[in-house]
């Protein structure tokens, strides 16, 4: 027989219960940080099933870093209106 495929929403949560210890140690305030973060994973799973990657943390990252640069291009976009010479 065939290899099952897990759903997407499972592959992420065992990859996020791999990470529980790192996460147990952290400070709360971290901890909140770490869970947007695999919030963010699930945000993408259309994107992260498509992938099919071998290596699911590999996804994960990847929708990771996707959030985070449409963030800065977002702030660096406001940081230049914000620099913009005021029309009086």
């Amino acid at each position: 027989m065939g290899r099952t495929v897990l759903p997407i929403a499972q592959v992420i949560q065992q990859e996020r219960d791999e990470w529980a210890k790192f996460r147990r140690v952290l400070r709360h305030e971290d901890q909140q940080a770490f869970d947007e973060l695999f919030g963010i994973a699930k945000y993408h799973s259309p994107a992260f099933a498509y992938a099919s990657r071998p290596v699911p943390t590999e996804a994960v990252f990847m929708s990771i870093l996707l959030e985070h640069q449409k963030t800065i291009v977002r702030l660096q976009k406001r940081l230049e209106e914000l620099e913009r010479p005021q029309k009086e």
